[in-house]
């Protein structure tokens, strides 16, 4: 759960944001990069509620740097060189992605390994004033080129842009519940009723996966694209830190949970991952954009029911381990007070979905 938009017309400015040392920056890019040498500036964008994301200009030219989150870092969830390597294959195919230009596995230039890649214009709608401003057939527009782009990552086939090995398919949706399972274990600082229950009664109900091996984006939602309104367009598909081949079914479920559960719940006023976004905003229902995703995929919808199950575990799970860094002065940027609020209607809705039939 990241914040990449890009505000053009406020440059990077002053002293080196946390999470950045760019004296040892602009030494590694002198040799790794030279067309990106020189002094350098930045500032961080706002939010980076997981992944860090900073507008880096160098001489005249502006790239964004990703790196992993300050402290608390959960194994697997925040891979640099994953997030480099599938935007890297991606490139040529009708999936929008930035361009990758450098990646950096060593964590002794900066504290953590990072890479480069090219600012694409564009915006990301996630507050409610942004989305107000919008007319209602850029809000229906927006909202079905969300679910085109989602359509068109799940007809890529991996092995044609060489991530046939990217993950491993078989039994990916237990794992995902073992997965987040074991993140939960590590993000608890508080009683959380109910997500014990949850999480016993997905691994207990687990579907076959029939769709399993296609290319998933893990966290794929509105504000996780750069877009145009004028006109409509996805620009940039961002923040693959959660990639992996499995089953696109499980980024549909988590797409419904940010967008009926979070989008239309009472903690979705002012919320910075849940405000804008949704039929409460004027955007279409669930059912609107399965049915346009339905027809431009090959991807058996079925029941979500289990699916949006899931996307509300692993959406708490997320959220309780931004609260519990929060809590130890481990974010950077604003909006984390209330991030812990959702917690409980998520787990909620995860335990009415699972039971459903």
């Amino acid at each position: 759960m990241t914040d990449p938009a890009v505000d053009a017309a406020r440059p990077p400015t002053g002293p080196a944001p946390r999470g950045l040392d760019l004296d040892r920056l602009a030494t590694h890019l002198a040799t790794h990069r030279p067309d990106l040498a020189g002094p350098l500036s930045a500032r961080l964008i706002a939010g980076g509620k997981s992944n860090l994301t900073y507008l880096l200009r160098a001489g005249d030219r502006e790239v964004v740097l990703r790196r992993p989150p300050l402290g608390h870092v959960l194994a697997t969830a925040h891979d640099m060189a994953r997030e480099h390597r599938v935007i890297s294959a991606l490139a040529p195919t009708g999936v929008p992605v930035p361009e990758a230009l450098l990646l950096c596995p060593d964590d002794s230039v900066i504290g953590a390994p990072f890479y480069l890649m090219a600012k694409v214009d564009g915006e990301v709608y996630r507050r409610r004033e942004q989305t107000d401003a919008l007319t209602a057939d850029q809000r229906r527009d927006l909202a079905m080129a969300m679910m085109d782009t989602l359509a068109t990552l799940h007809r890529v086939e991996p092995a044609e842009v060489g991530l046939a090995d990217f993950g491993r398919p078989e039994g990916y949706l237990a794992r995902q519940v073992r997965r987040w399972a074991g993140q939960l274990d590590r993000s608890r600082s508080r009683p959380l009723p109910g997500i014990d229950e949850l999480r016993d009664a997905l691994a207990g109900s687990v579907p076959e996966g029939a769709n399993a091996g296609r290319i998933v984006h893990g966290d794929y939602r509105l504000d996780n694209l750069l877009a145009t309104v004028d006109p409509v367009a996805v620009r940039a598909v961002l923040d693959w830190e959660m990639a992996t081949l499995g089953d696109p079914l499980a980024d549909l479920g988590l797409l419904l949970t940010y967008w009926e559960v979070l989008g239309d719940s009472d903690q979705a006023e002012g919320n910075p991952v849940a405000d804008g976004i949704g039929p409460r905003a004027g955007f279409p229902t669930g059912a609107e954009l399965i049915e346009r995703y339905a027809g431009r995929s090959d991807v058996d919808v079925g029941p979500l029911h289990w699916h949006v199950a899931l996307g509300c575990f692993k959406l708490a799970v997320i959220c309780e381990g931004i609260h519990y860094r929060h809590t130890l002065g481990q974010t950077l940027g604003e909006g984390f007070d209330r991030i812990g609020e959702m917690v409980a209607p998520l787990v909620a809705h995860g335990l009415h979905a699972v039971r459903e039939k």
